[in-house]
């Protein structure tokens, strides 16, 4: 399978993913200013919406968002636990926190990477972002992953969203729990890979 990705984006969620299950990942990087793929070409040949991540299944399928990509991961190696079996009630928790990541923390970062974002509007975005990231303290504070003891696909998307404070210079210090998650997933030798191998880490 090929993971079309770009250096410390969403994509770097799945590729947790798949370096926590043991699934081999043949990486493609996609230059998202200019929409194209190194020695490949037009990345809109790929995804239509001009974004990753993508993922190319072996028969040529491809698919595409991250939520959907990192439950069709997860599922290929169920007994990792990195997402809870369908049709459980665990599964929709799975799917209810990265529905909150995907909605409330990864578009409110959105404007805040963008340079001609007026001041008003990021203020805006950054309170936003100050009450959702409270509601992600309070449950930390009962257990080290969100839905518990063990990581799962939405502990590592959490992660990849927040890894984003620091380059839009959103402080994090009101919220010891979370930097603390941070600092537990950033240790963990799979997450360590994965973004070696985007060149995030050295």
């Amino acid at each position: 399978m090929k993971l079309f990705y770009t250096s410390g984006a969403c994509s770097l969620s799945p590729h947790i993913v798949a370096e926590e299950a043991g699934i081999e990942l043949r990486l493609q990087q996609v230059d998202l200013k200019t929409k194209t793929i190194a020695s490949v070409g037009d990345f809109f040949g790929i995804n239509p919406k001009g974004y990753v991540p993508v993922l190319e299944l072996d028969n040529g399928e491809i698919l595409s968002e991250g939520t959907a990509i990192v439950q069709y991961l997860a599922d290929l190696k169920p007994e990792k636990g990195l997402a809870p079996p369908a049709g459980t009630f665990e599964r929709y928790r799975l799917q209810e926190w990265l529905g909150f990541i995907n909605s409330e923390l990864h578009k409110t970062y959105s404007p805040l990477f963008r340079p001609d974002t007026p001041a008003e509007t990021r203020a805006e975005r950054v309170a936003y972002l100050n009450k959702r990231y409270a509601i992600v303290e309070k449950r930390l504070e009962r257990c080290p992953y969100l839905l518990g003891a063990a990581f799962t696909a939405a502990d590592a998307y959490l992660f990849t969203v927040t890894n984003w404070a620091g380059h839009v210079k959103f402080d994090l210090t009101p919220f010891p729990n979370i930097r603390a998650f941070q600092e537990r997933v950033a240790a963990r030798p799979a997450v360590k890979a994965a973004m070696r191998a985007e060149g995030l880490i050295k």
